[in-house]
């Protein structure tokens, strides 16, 4: 860093930098108003498919799809410098901060949905999506959108927003990676809790001391990289074997380059790793680096929650491998169902990233019959 270098966002914008602004996007190349592509069942439409050295800077898009859920059987795959396995695999909704199928208002740092009250053709199913995370790549950048649902996708907007250099990739510029996971349900391990018992939270009975029954956000392996965050999606409807119906309470551990017990970094509790505290008191909240974008009730807790963080000043690094772990409950003593999309840039070769589930068990538990979206 030097005067001329300074390191905030802001402060850079002043720079002129050699680079050719590009855009590939679903405009209407008739110049008539079609602004969209429309993809059929079990089709793939191409967003982007470009050759040269460069970083894709934005991702916008928007969807009309008329299959129940189906921004859970929309999946979004990235592909850099020529792989065959995709470094990034996701359900549409999840990559973009909200699980459960499901649209909600939250603007994060890299991370947006635009949803408000005038729902428009898809009622509260359909939203814009922004992505402002940097990918780049330094030979080839490819991404797709699958639709794995039984109707057509009517419409498909999009930009994808990037800059080619003739400038080869640093050595130190890793390639973005993004992986879907679920657990539907987590299998509880009793805590011998007597009936009746109502304990403070802190003296919960049970103990956790290897992490091995932990729900698992991420296991990469292969190049150096950093963790720079996720997106944990809670269907809150098992918590009856403790007390309380909060679904938190687990600790977060992050196990780097296969080291054993304990971690590196070992937390406190879910809403303290999401960084709030005493049960999500205010519900749902957006900030840059971490919030809620989709909440329940906040006294009862049972419903669905998303939430998200992002180490975008606290990355978590490796050199061979990480993985990143939470209670689902103290000491895994509940049994909710769990979903997730972790975010980390890494150096190939990667783990590659597996088939997603079937779409039947991507599916939420409950949507949208519970009342969330009865208003």
């Amino acid at each position: 860093m030097s005067f001329w270098r300074p390191t905030s966002p802001l402060g850079g914008l002043s720079r002129v930098k050699a680079g050719r602004s590009k855009r590939e996007s679903s405009w209407d190349r008739t110049g008539g108003n079609r602004d969209f592509k429309v993809v059929p069942p079990g089709e793939t439409a191409v967003l982007a498919d470009i050759t040269g050295t460069g970083v894709i800077e934005h991702i916008w898009l928007t969807t009309r799809c008329y299959s129940p859920m189906y921004l859970r059987k929309l999946v979004i795959d990235m592909y850099w410098d020529g792989e065959e396995n995709p470094s990034v695999r996701s359900p549409l909704g999840d990559f973009f901060g909200v699980g459960h199928a499901t649209c909600t208002h939250y603007v994060s740092l890299p991370l947006s949905m635009v949803f408000g009250p005038r729902r428009g053709p898809k009622g509260p199913f359909a939203a814009a999506m922004n992505s402002y995370f940097p990918m780049p790549f330094g030979s080839h950048a490819k991404i797709v959108i699958r639709n794995e649902s039984d109707q057509p996708i009517e419409n498909l907007f999009y930009y994808v927003d990037y800059e080619l250099t003739d400038e080869a990739v640093p050595d130190d510029v890793g390639r973005f990676h993004a992986y879907y996971r679920q657990e539907k349900p987590c299998t509880p391990v009793p805590n011998g809790l007597a009936p009746g018992e109502k304990p403070a939270p802190w003296d919960l009975p049970g103990t956790n001391l290897t992490g091995e029954e932990n729900y698992v956000i991420l296991d990469a392996e292969g190049g150096a990289g950093h963790y720079v965050g996720c997106v944990l999606s809670i269907d809150n409807h098992n918590a009856s074997n403790q007390p309380y119906s909060w679904p938190g309470e687990g600790d977060d551990m992050i196990f780097i380059d296969g080291e054993q017990w304990p971690p590196s970094l070992h937390g406190t509790g879910t809403e303290d790793y999401f960084n709030a505290a005493w049960g999500f008191p205010s519900g749902a909240y957006a900030g840059p680096y971490h919030g809620i974008s989709l909440a329940s009730s906040p006294q009862e807790h049972f419903g669905l929650w998303s939430m998200y963080r992002f180490h975008i000043e606290d990355p978590v690094r490796f050199s061979k491998s990480i993985k990143v772990t939470i209670e689902h409950g103290h000491a895994n003593d509940q049994g909710n169902d769990f979903s997730s999309v972790a975010y980390w840039y890494q150096h190939h070769p990667h783990k590659p990233l597996l088939d997603l589930p079937p779409v039947d068990e991507r599916l939420p538990r409950r949507w949208p019959e519970h009342g969330l979206w009865d208003e």
